[in-house]
């Protein structure tokens, strides 16, 4: 079977203040610095690329097949392991090892900015590291963390999520508790920081919304940490982000564009690798959603993993962009943990209005506004089941196309969009829900992890053994 290689790009930091084009160029030497002498603002744009790089090509490519946005293409065979549930230990070895380059450099701006007092990095670095631990530990389970980065350590342990989640939260916090206006002026953030321009109001809500996202993932493995954490963030007045968290400077030209584009489109020179599932297709297309031709190009759906039937040939492309920004927190994201947690937690208070601005956002998006679904099919309904519905949908939607990673944990988490019982093929289907792939390799199951890569099975003496992808994570709704 061919193998797809992914390219990694702008993950290197550069030694001095640069240009945005620069920053999301990878074509430069390595830095030759020492660790401590690296200029903070510098550092940080390599490593803020670096995540957005790993998160928005690797993980985006399996997340997205995963949560049903796209299927293989019948004219390829570009990611039929992906579709069918065949990835191994030999397979996208890439996201682990360029993820954790990049906590590399995020660890080391955070520990230059504690020594120097400089909060405002301190803070910065601290919530990317949240994120990108994130996204490890909740594909793979257990990683290293606590042991992780240390040169002096060469077989790290591998810790358990709820270790590393214990330690996102406490790391979040101390940085919040810090004094920003106190924060040393040597080096202040400005151009540097691709994702606000320096902010530090919206790097405290990002913060704050990470925090918000770690207690949510948690509903089902530890409901009182989950309820506990939630209410302490709502008795505090802690402020979520009303803007994207996102990087936006992506540039049509080779080596600068958004990483599913780059990796997908430029640098395998095949524009059509990617055709819509019948899964989220249906779903658009039974509720008249505007959306529909910006996700896709005209033509049929194909059923999810039904990439060997070459009637499916002519199904409808998605479109990608070069300049498609990745997100990290989106607005529109924040909306629908708010009114997740509210719906909850917090009897419901201000749920449609925090629901109603989440699907709003998530058209704006694309230049549009939901108009009359938000009183017609996407309206919020009544009862506490149908409003998480409601809510946990119109958020797998908004992931489109580059967060498909978080929509596949969302899922797993949830249960939402339900599992179909019948195929896609059936009169009975039902649109918008999971379907088994046409050519799943795992007799039935569904994929509910990302398979530990061969470099740690490997080399690490501390690697915890193999397994399963259809093993359950801890989150996973029972």
């Amino acid at each position: 079977m061919k193998k797809i290689r992914i390219f990694i790009f702008g993950l290197v930091a550069a030694i001095s203040i640069i240009s945005c084009n620069d920053q999301l160029d990878i074509n430069r030497d390595p830095d030759n610095l020492s660790p401590e002498q690296i200029p903070l603002n510098s550092e940080f744009s390599g490593a803020s690329t670096g995540v957005a790089t790993s998160a928005g090509s690797y993980y985006a490519l399996i997340g997205g097949f995963w949560s049903q946005y796209f299927t293989q293409s019948a004219a390829a065979n570009q990611y039929k392991e992906i579709d069918n549930y065949s990835i191994n230990t030999g397979d996208y070895n890439g996201a682990w090892s360029s993820m954790y380059d990049a906590i590399l450099d995020l660890r080391n701006v955070k520990k230059n900015a504690e020594t120097s007092g400089n909060w405002n990095y301190y803070l910065m670095s601290t919530v990317m590291e949240a994120y990108a631990f994130q996204v490890l530990t909740d594909s793979y389970g257990a990683v290293p963390f606590t042991e992780a980065t240390n040169s002096e350590i060469l077989a790290p342990k591998f810790d358990e999520p709820a270790i590393i989640y214990d330690g996102l939260v406490a790391n979040l916090k101390l940085a919040l508790s810090k004094d920003l206006s106190s924060s040393s002026t040597t080096v202040i953030p400005g151009g540097d920081d691709l994702v606000f321009g320096g902010d530090m109001e919206r790097w405290k809500r990002f913060a704050n919304t990470m925090l918000l996202k770690l207690y949510i993932r948690q509903t089902n493995s530890r409901p009182s940490v989950a309820q506990a954490g939630i209410q302490q963030l709502y008795s505090s007045g802690a402020q979520f982000l009303t803007t994207d968290a996102a990087i936006t400077q992506y540039e049509d030209q080779a080596n600068k564009s958004n990483p599913l584009y780059e990796t997908d489109r430029r640098q395998l020179n095949v524009g059509t690798n990617l055709r819509a599932s019948t899964t989220l297709y249906s779903y658009l297309s039974d509720n008249n959603d505007p959306r529909m031709p910006l996700f896709y190009t005209s033509g049929p759906s194909q059923d999810q993993g039904d990439f060997d039937n070459t009637a499916n040939v002519n199904a409808a492309v998605i479109k990608l962009q070069a300049t498609d920004p990745v997100y990290f927190i989106s607005a529109a994201e924040s909306y629908f943990l708010q009114a997740e947690a509210s719906v909850r937690y917090n009897g419901g208070t201000n749920a449609k209005n925090l629901y109603d601005m989440g699907v709003n956002e998530a058209f704006s998006q694309w230049g549009l506004s939901p108009g009359a679904l938000l009183t017609g099919d996407y309206a919020f309904p009544v009862g506490t089941n149908p409003q998480l519905e409601a809510i946990l949908t119109q958020k797998w939607i908004s992931f489109f196309p580059g967060k498909g990673y978080e929509a596949f944990f969302e899922q797993k988490r949830t249960k939402i969009p339900e599992i179909s019982s019948v195929p896609q093929s059936s009169l009975s289907y039902i649109p918008g829900q999971f379907a088994y792939s046409v050519e799943g390799t795992t007799n039935g199951l569904f994929p509910r992890r990302i398979v530990y890569p061969v470099s740690e099975s490997q080399t690490n003496a501390n690697f915890p053994g193999l397994k399963p992808i259809t093993d359950a994570l801890w989150y996973d709704a029972n």
